[in-house]
This record gives C-alpha cells, sequence and structure tokens, in this order.
C-alpha cells in the first residue's frame, strides 16, 4: 500500500507544479451576445474573461456566493444570483460596473437561468412555492410572476426562443441530481417547449435518458446536454426538430451556454472551462489567469470544549486521552494540562491506554480506512502502524487484565489483537455489517467474547469461547437485540430491545433494557443471611517482625502490581445453552425509550446505567441499582444523555454533549471536567482525509459489489486529481458529489457546512397564506386553506387589495416581497386593504416558507379528495401520501378511519412520494380482509376487522416522480395482489439508505441495502410498472386535468359493479 501512496502523492506534486497555468473550479459560465466575453464564477465571485482567455477579472464581491452570471442580449446588463443574505436571490448590474441591485427577496432558493430576448424581463427557477418552479420578474425589479401553475409542476433551465416559445426541464434529474449520471427511467428530463401566445406543448426530444440544460441562439437553434453517445454528458444541438452530437467526450460537460449570436458554446469540463468553435466545430480549453487568494492551507484555531468525540481513562487513574475533530490528545485527569498527541491529517476516532500507562492504542485512518495504531502518551516516541488492512477496524474493547483487545473488522470480521504482539487474529466470520454495530466486549473473566451479529437485517446476540473456540447465539430471534453488556458478577448479559416488532425496515420503534440470566440462578435466601449475623471473622495471627518487615517491603511492589494487572473476579462463568429466551426478564419501565446499557459493580450492588426519554420525551441518563432483598427501580441521574461511560476505582467518566464528566460512583452527580485547549489544523488537509474517507465509506458498504458496472477505484484517482485545487468547501461539495454521481445510484450525496460560510445576514419571509393575482400583485386572488390567512376572525376577501403592512404604506411598483421579509420571523402582521372604497385592517400570525409550500401540497390534495368524491357520488376512499414517514403513516391510517368502513372502494395515490420506510404497515393495513361477522342484539351486521380494505377494489397511483419507499409499496402491493395499480412507471430510486458523519460535521449517504423482488428483479433497476398505464402530461397539470385520477375512478366503478 506504499507504493499506492507514493503514486498518489506524484500525480499530487505533478499537478502541483502547473497549477499555475490552469485554473479550476471554474464554474456557471456564459457568453456575452456576440461571444467574445466569458463570465463564471469563481470562490464566490463572478469574474468575467475575453472568450480567447487570458487574465481575468473580478466583477462581484458581495458577502457570500455568485452564481449564473447571464449578460442580456442587448449586452448592457449582467443579472446573476447571490446568497449574501443566507438564501439565493436575483440581482442586476450595469455590465460596464455599477451599483448592483437586489430584485428578489424571498426566502425561497431563486436561481438565475436566463434573459428574454428584450433585455427587459429574467427568468429564473425558485422553490418558494414548490420544490423548484420556473418564474420571471422584471428589471427594475417588479414582483415576480409563476409561469406555470400547478403545484407539480416542477419545471427548471427555463431559456426563451426568439419566437417566444419557453424552454425547459421538468425532472429532478435536471434540477437537484445533475451529478448522477446514466439515469434511464421515467422520470428522465427532455427538452420540453410551451408556447405562452399559442397555449400549445411541445417535447423536442424523447430519449430515455438524460436531456437538459437547453440554451438557444438568435436563430433557435438550441443546445443542450445529453448522455445518449457514450454515458457521459456532451454537447447536442436541436436543428429543425433533428437531434446531432457535437462532442464525444469520455469525461461529461456541464452547464451549456450558446452566446445569442450562435458563435461559440462555452460549457464546464473536468473543472475548467472549455469553448466549442460552432463555425470550426472545434473545441479548446479557456485558459484563464486568476488572482486566487488561497486559504485553505492556512491553519485555523479550534478549541476540543463541547467538541470531543471518544475518550479513555489511563489504568492508573492519573491521565485522559481523548479525541477532538479527529486529532488525538492526552492531559491530566482534571484536564488542566493537555497536548496534542497525533498530527491531525488523518482522523483518529478511537483511543484505548495500555497497561503501561505511556502507551496509546488508537484507531486513524490509513489510505481512508481505518487502521490500529501505538504512540507514546507523551508524543514523543514514534507512531507504530499495526494494521494496515482495507477495511474499517473500530468498536474496540480490552480485556479486564489488558492483555487482548476485540474489535470488528470490515463487513463480516470479529477479531482479538493480542496487546503483547501486537498480532490480530479473525475469531468469528459473520454477517457483521461495516457500521451500525453493537460494540463486542469480554465477559468479565476473560473467558468469552460477546458481540452482535446480523440474521434477517436483525441483531442476534453470540457468545465467543476463547479457549474451545466455539460461538453460541443466545437470541436467535426474529428482532434486535442491540448493545449487549454483560454484568459484572457474570450472572447476565444486558441488552435494549424491542422484543415484539423488527427493526427493519422502520427502526427499533419501542426500546426497553432487558437481561439474561445466564443460567436458572436463584434469589438470595433470607435465613442464609440472616446466619451470617452470627458468623464471627477469623482472626489473623499475628505476623513477626520479620514478616512485617517483608510486607512493607513488598507494599509498593504489591500495589503497583494489583494496578497493573487486575485478577478477574469471576474465576469461572456457567452458561447453560438451554432455554435462553425463557430467562429473559424486563428490567426498565415500559414507558418510554431507553437504550445504551452499562452495568457496574459498587460494594455489593449492580448499577445499571441508560439513557431514557421516559421524562417528557427528553433523552436523560437512568440508573437502576439492584441489591439483593430490595425492589429495583429507576431514577435520573443526569438530565442529559451520557455515552462511553468507564469506571475506575474512585471515579465514573462520561461523554456528555462534547465534553468528560466525572462523578463518584457513590453520589452519581456527573461534574464536567473543564478543559480548555486550542490547537490549528488546516482544512485543504482536512477535506483530503475526507475524500479517501467518504470513498471507502462507499466502497465497503455500497449495496452493489459491482458497483453499478464503473471501475469505482479508478474513479477515486480521476476525481482526487482535482483535490489540490479545492479552494473553498463549495469546491469539495461539487467534487465529492461528482464522484458519487459516477455511480449512477439513488440515495447518494455528500453534505457539508463550515463556519466559515456563516452569513452576517439571514433573512425571513413571513408568509400569510395570501394568493395575489400574477397580473395585480397587490390584489387578492384566493386564500391557502388552513393558512394564517384562513383563520376565523380574520378578515380579508378575494378583489380586496392591500395598502399598507404593518402601517408601512406599499408602492405598488415594487415587488410585493419587501414588505413581507424581514431579518427574523414577525409575531404579528398588521394588514390594511381597501376594499369597496373602505379600508380594512387585520391581523395574522405568518408562518414559514416551508409550512405554507406544505399547505399548498394539502391544498392540492384536498382538491383530489374533492374530485373523487364528485366523480364517485361518495363511494370511494381517498388517502394520498406525500412520504412514507410516520407522520404521513399516521395520516393514511386517519384517512382510513374516516372513510374506509363507510365506503366501497380506496383509492391510494403515492405519485410524487419521496419515501420513508413505512411501506410494511402500509401494505398490512391493506391486506386486511373481513373473516368474520358479529354484531348487538337486533344490531347490524358488522365485520372483523373493523377495516378490511382488502375485501374491496383498490387503486395504487403512482408515477415517474414515486420513489424510494413508495416504489417498495408498489412492489408490495403488486406482489399482494391488493388491486390495480394506474399511472407511469416510478422512478427507479430505491436502495434503503443511512449517513456516515465525517471529521468536521460534514455527512456522506450510504446507499447500503437493495431492494428486489422475490423473482430478484433489482427495483432500483427497473422500478415498478402499472397494470395500466395513463400518463398526466405538463399541459394536464396546466389545465389542472387528472386523466390518472380519473381513470383510477373508472376502474373501481367498472368494478363495483361486476
Amino acid at each position: 500500500m506504499k507504493k499506492t501512496i507514493i503514486s498518489l502523492l506524484t500525480v499530487f506534486s505533478i499537478i502541483g507544479i502547473s497549477a499555475q497555468e490552469k485554473s479550476y473550479f471554474l464554474s456557471s459560465p456564459s457568453l456575452g451576445p456576440d461571444g467574445k466575453t466569458a463570465y463564471f464564477s469563481y470562490d464566490g465571485d463572478i469574474w468575467k474573461v475575453d472568450s480567447n482567455g487570458g487574465n481575468a477579472s473580478r466583477i462581484t464581491a458581495l458577502d457570500g456566493e455568485e452564481i449564473n452570471p447571464r449578460l442580456s442580449p442587448d449586452g448592457k446588463w449582467l443579472a446573476f444570483s447571490s446568497n449574501q443574505y443566507g438564501n439565493y436571490d436575483i440581482y442586476v448590474m450595469p455590465a460596464e460596473g455599477g451599483t448592483i441591485k437586489q430584485l428578489t427577496f424571498h426566502t425561497g432558493r431563486d436561481e438565475m437561468e436566463s434573459w428574454a430576448w428584450d433585455s427587459k424581463t429574467i427568468y429564473f427557477t425558485s422553490s418558494r412555492n414548490n420544490n423548484f418552479g420556473s418564474f420571471k420578474t422584471t428589471i427594475e425589479g417588479k414582483t415576480p410572476q409563476k409561469l406555470f401553475n400547478n403545484y407539480f409542476n416542477n419545471t427548471n433551465g427555463l431559456v426563451e426562443t426568439p419566437a417566444g416559445e419557453y424552454l425547459f426541464t421538468s425532472s429532478s434529474e435536471s434540477a437537484h441530481q445533475v451529478q448522477r449520471k446514466r439515469y434511464k427511467g421515467e422520470n428522465n428530463p427532455d427538452i420540453l417547449g410551451y408556447n405562452p401566445k399559442s397555449n400549445s406543448f411541445k417535447q423536442y426530444t424523447n430519449y430515455e435518458g438524460k436531456d437538459f440544460n437547453p440554451s438557444v441562439d438568435k436563430n433557435g437553434i438550441i443546445y443542450f446536454i445529453s448522455d445518449e453517445n457514450n454515458g457521459e454528458y456532451n454537447l447536442y444541438k436541436l436543428e429543425n426538430g433533428k437531434k446531432t452530437s457535437l462532442t464525444q467526450f469520455d469525461t461529461s460537460i456541464k452547464k451549456p451556454f450558446v452566446s445569442a449570436d450562435g458563435s461559440k458554446v462555452i460549457f464546464e469540463k473536468d473543472y475548467q472551462l472549455y469553448i466549442y468553435d460552432i463555425a470550426s466545430k472545434n473545441t479548446k480549453p479557456l485558459n484563464v489567469s486568476l488572482n486566487t487568494n488561497k486559504t485553505l492551507e492556512k491553519e485555523q484555531n479550534f478549541n476540543v470544549e463541547n467538541n470531543i468525540s471518544y475518550y479513555d481513562v489511563s489504568p492508573d487513574g492519573k491521565k485522559m486521552a481523548f479525541i477532538s475533530r479527529g486529532v488525538l490528545f492526552v492531559s491530566d485527569i482534571e484536564g488542566k494540562f493537555a497536548q496534542q498527541v497525533s498530527d491531525g491529517k488523518e482522523r483518529a476516532m478511537e483511543v484505548k491506554w495500555l497497561k503501561d500507562n505511556r502507551t496509546l492504542l488508537y484507531s486513524q485512518t490509513y489510505n481512508g480506512y481505518q487502521n490500529w495504531f501505538t504512540i507514546p502518551a507523551d508524543g514523543k516516541g514514534q507512531l507504530k502502524q499495526l494494521t494496515e488492512d482495507l477495511r474499517n477496524n473500530r468498536s474496540i474493547t480490552l480485556n479486564s487484565d489488558l492483555s487482548k483487545a476485540v474489535y470488528l473488522s470490515g463487513r463480516d470480521e470479529v477479531r482479538l489483537l493480542d496487546l503483547k504482539n501486537f498480532k490480530s487474529t479473525t475469531i468469528v466470520k459473520d454477517e457483521i455489517w461495516a457500521f451500525q454495530n453493537s460494540r463486542p466486549s469480554f465477559s468479565p473473566n476473560n473467558e468469552y467474547v460477546l458481540f452482535s451479529a446480523k440474521r434477517n437485517f436483525e441483531l442476534d446476540i453470540f457468545i465467543y469461547n476463547i479457549k474451545k473456540g466455539q460461538t453460541l447465539n443466545l437470541t436467535n430471534t426474529g428482532v434486535s437485540e442491540e448493545d449487549p453488556v454483560w454484568s459484572p458478577n457474570g450472572k447476565y448479559i444486558y441488552f435494549a430491545s424491542d422484543r415484539t416488532n423488527p427493526s427493519y425496515p422502520l427502526g427499533m420503534q419501542k426500546s426497553n433494557i432487558y437481561r439474561m440470566a445466564l443460567d436458572w440462578f436463584d434469589e438470595p435466601f433470607k435465613s442464609e443471611k440472616f446466619e451470617t449475623l452470627f458468623t464471627e471473622e477469623k482472626k489473623e495471627t499475628k505476623s513477626t517482625d520479620k514478616a512485617k518487615d517483608k510486607d512493607k517491603k513488598d507494599k509498593k511492589e504489591d500495589d503497583k502490581e494489583k494496578k497493573e494487572e487486575k485478577e478477574p473476579v469471576i474465576k469461572e462463568l456457567k452458561v447453560n445453552p438451554e432455554d435462553t429466551l425463557d430467562r429473559i426478564e424486563l428490567v426498565t419501565d415500559r414507558y418510554g425509550y431507553q437504550d445504551d446499557p452499562t452495568v457496574f459493580a459498587d460494594d455489593k450492588k449492580e448499577i445499571l446505567l441508560f439513557n431514557s426519554n421516559q421524562d417528557n420525551g427528553k433523552r436523560q441518563l437512568y440508573k437502576k441499582v439492584f441489591t439483593d432483598f430490595e425492589p429495583a427501580k429507576s431514577e435520573k441521574v443526569f438530565d442529559k444523555a451520557a455515552y462511553y461511560l468507564t469506571k475506575n476505582e474512585k471515579n465514573l467518566f462520561a461523554l456528555i454533549e462534547g465534553n468528560i464528566y466525572k462523578t463518584t460512583v457513590a453520589a452519581l452527580k456527573p461534574e464536567k471536567i473543564n478543559i480548555q485547549y486550542n490547537f490549528d489544523k488546516d482544512l485543504a488537509s482536512e477535506f483530503t482525509q475526507m475524500y479517501a474517507e467518504a470513498w471507502t465509506g462507499v466502497e465497503e458498504n455500497f449495496y452493489d459489489e459491482k458497483f453499478h458496472g464503473i471501475d469505482w477505484k479508478a474513479k477515486k484517482e480521476q476525481y482526487a486529481k482535482y483535490l489540490p485545487y479545492v479552494n473553498n468547501r463549495n469546491d469539495l461539495r461539487i467534487l465529492l458529489n461528482d464522484l458519487l454521481g459516477e455511480l449512477n445510484s439513488s440515495h447518494t450525496g455528500f453534505s457539508s457546512t463550515g463556519k466559515e460560510e456563516a452569513m452576517y445576514l439571514n433573512y425571513f419571509t413571513n408568509e400569510t397564506g395570501i394568493i395575489f393575482k400574477k397580473d395585480q400583485p397587490y390584489t387578492v386572488e384566493s386564500i391557502v386553506r388552513k393558512s394564517p390567512a384562513f383563520r376565523s376572525g380574520v378578515d380579508i376577501k378575494p378583489g380586496d387589495q392591500l395598502i399598507s403592512v404593518n402601517g408601512k404604506k406599499v408602492d405598488l411598483n415594487e415587488n410585493i416581497e419587501t414588505y413581507f421579509t424581514s431579518p427574523k420571523k414577525q409575531d404579528e402582521l398588521v394588514l390594511t386593504f381597501s376594499r369597496d372604497g373602505k379600508n380594512v385592517t387585520t391581523k395574522v400570525h405568518p408562518i414559514s416558507n416551508g409550512e405554507l409550500k406544505a399547505l399548498l401540497y394539502d391544498d392540492w390534495i384536498y382538491n383530489n379528495h374533492q374530485r373523487v368524491d364528485k366523480l364517485s357520488n361518495n363511494r370511494i376512499a381517498y388517502s394520498c401520501m406525500k412520504n412514507m414517514s410516520t407522520d404521513e403513516l399516521d395520516r393514511f391510517l386517519l384517512d382510513m378511519v374516516e372513510q374506509e368502513n363507510r365506503k366501497d372502494a380506496v383509492i391510494l395515490d403515492l405519485r410524487y412520494n419521496t419515501g420513508g420506510n413505512v411501506h410494511d404497515k402500509v401494505l398490512n393495513f391493506l391486506s386486511q380482509k373481513p373473516y368474520l361477522q358479529w354484531k348487538y342484539r337486533e344490531g347490524k351486521m358488522t365485520t372483523q376487522p373493523n377495516f378490511a380494505p382488502s375485501g374491496k377494489p383498490i387503486v395504487l397511483l403512482i408515477n415517474e416522480a414515486s420513489l424510494s419507499d413508495a416504489e417498495m409499496t408498489a412492489a408490495g402491493f403488486k406482489a399482494l395482489k391488493l388491486g390495480k395499480i394506474i399511472g407511469q412507471d416510478t422512478y427507479r430510486w430505491i436502495i434503503f439508505t443511512s449517513a456516515k458523519g465525517l471529521v468536521d460535521g460534514s455527512s456522506y449517504r450510504l446507499p447500503s441495502w437493495g431492494t428486489y423482488t422475490l423473482d430478484g428483479q433489482n427495483l432500483e433497476k427497473t422500478g415498478v410498472k402499472p397494470d395500466i398505464y395513463v400518463k398526466n402530461t405538463f399541459m394536464d397539470r396546466l389545465q389542472n386535468n387528472d386523466p390518472q385520477l380519473e381513470r383510477a375512478v373508472q376502474e373501481i366503478l367498472k368494478d363495483l359493479k361486476k
């Protein structure tokens, strides 16, 4: 592996030398109307350069980031988006320099797209009303108008042709998932057109892959991206209805933009800018010289307070080792004197003290994987690498005499580490999984290893006899038993479990602490305890003076031996392998969610510590003390949850909210150890480490071992060569997401924020639920149901004209958003309207934009419900689930409670459903059939169960945006033959996923669990096909038609006639 490191560093060095000649991470390019000047975004600002290359000049220097510069067709104005106030808004400035004017003010994300050919109108994509949609505003900054009606007309990338037609795409694959390559499916983006003058629609491309990012010249020729040729994004054009490939690169391009005169196209490729000359059909890189401010290599200062992730206390009780932001530190036990031990270039994650009180065993990334190292605790010796595995080694525990350690390795191994020769031995190969593990440990006498492994997705508890090499499954149930720990007396194993419900797919919903007795141990007898009252203690004979001298002489050595090598309390453990499940008992209260059990002995007491939310839903630390002849009860110890609890002879330690706390076992009143230590790290090396760790996490956990047919190792090297040019966190986000996009996989993504990106100002749009007219933006058109303006006592009516907000008179020529946007949410708004010549004043409590969008979605559902009632004469129950969360599950069940038992059929609408993990509960409900009738004397006969939808016609609605768990539900619905499926093929976006954190708090998603039909079809590749194919078009949505829903009603009514 050392050769690999040397080779990689050599590549980096070569690129570093040439970095003076080339600039990388130039983005969002565009050209002036004559093609002579290029505009682009770099390092958060807008720049311009001659389209033949040369020295670039910075145009903007606002706080935050400026993106998507677009010059007006007349060449006079430059528009762009900036997030200087916390969210992206549209700005405009004179092309030759001058005052920058803000045009939009809404807290939705407004991204600049294009200009109208009259150079007066600006088109942008915004998230203000739905997921994303197309809007327009004027150069004067009047109130923006939404271009297309319907909550689900999600459009983006809009440009206007010289003939006045709108070109756009309508798919998340062209909006939020541009980095995902080679997607093929019903939700693919195509180039679409709508003519507002003739109210006509046209679909220009019909390729099953991705066609998007249209740009159009003065002749109406359309240039765009497609991956049709080789699976990589290349430049294409549409002329006279014919699609033609213009480039054949083996790495993808991004964001093509054609000059208005049709002479050149500029685009991104390999994080540089390229120019395609249309006349010669030649492509060349745009060589740009920039004044670059390299800041990532500069060290930043951090403090360990509130940021400690792991710790351990030395055997002599005098020292602590701890980890903060991936750096290893050592301090005295009071935290007064701390020193940095590791250099911080790699990420340290776990640490343990060895027996000599001088050496640390810790994990640190190596080629992105966690491996074991030792280092002198005083920082004066050499670092020694113990393992060089291309798998993650983690979750280490030491035995009681500090002679051995047990840890997990990769997806399938439990290993022992000999702490004398530091050799690792695999003792168990099983389905462990490479993350989401319970920590292995030793029995009190070091005879056994206690660990967990998966059986049908659920965790079982195992013990491994080290001497005999035998493994025993203690639980072997169909549910999870997690976080097992052995009691100090060796009689019990404590664990957390929901013993009647599996943890997958929904996760453990109710957890309590249980313990399993390892044999049929009896309780002590009071009579025997009584007899001890009359048992005399044996008197020791007096030692001779010589013996006394010997005792004194050996006392220090004896004390040292006791500290260095503790004799196990339990000489021999008794494990009865029969009927283990019959010996399980609940040891905590049933109410609340309890987990993270830890057990300590104190005198003759056994103390169970655990976290629980039983007090008002807040996770806090509790204890339960087990003593002979006394009932145990749960008591709160601390008002916060505690982790990594460890005990020495004097004290108990815990990690609480990023700090180490200490308490005596008797008192159990944790007090914070105040560690104030500052250290320096540079983000450049941190980003490089994060890149490697994210790549390895995917390598080890991606659900498909063939990585969807790509060479994942080669992709790592392909993108790693650009790491030296990453100049800020956004560059890293782009790079890592592009790498993940190579997988052509759903449920991937890298998220990261840092203090260096914090905005000085943030603004909030106070939403009221008032919908104003498009052409009269201060005149009320309607009120959103359930919104603040919908409340009784609020006097607002359609036709009212707004004249003041909080006493401030409005200017009808200004953008109305300015009156509803403020630095923070307002408690109330005072609105004055003009109605029939009189002023009407009313008050509302505003809500957030996210809340308003949820209500707009609810409006869509409400209207569907009304439509079904009307078409079916109230015979069909209708329910729509926005996603597959527990909240939406409750919504579905409430719909069924309110409708199902009094209606003749059911429609479940999963169109646009964004997934979750409640498919099993939904399908179980729908599967219920009537099996019995009962009644009270002379009463009406009623079926059992109360709700039995499977005895009635059911239709499931799906479409191209039904994704993830919605697809799982649809596949299950089809397999169980519960009814008809109507609509379009689902998205093909279904891999169950989790996430892992990185050293700075960033995270990346891990699609680790594939989903397959019973005959083995991978739903990620096939999706679910409807029984009856019906497509809702752009025009259907624009005209408020719903052929899919109408067909569902028709099919049900037809079945009800049979």
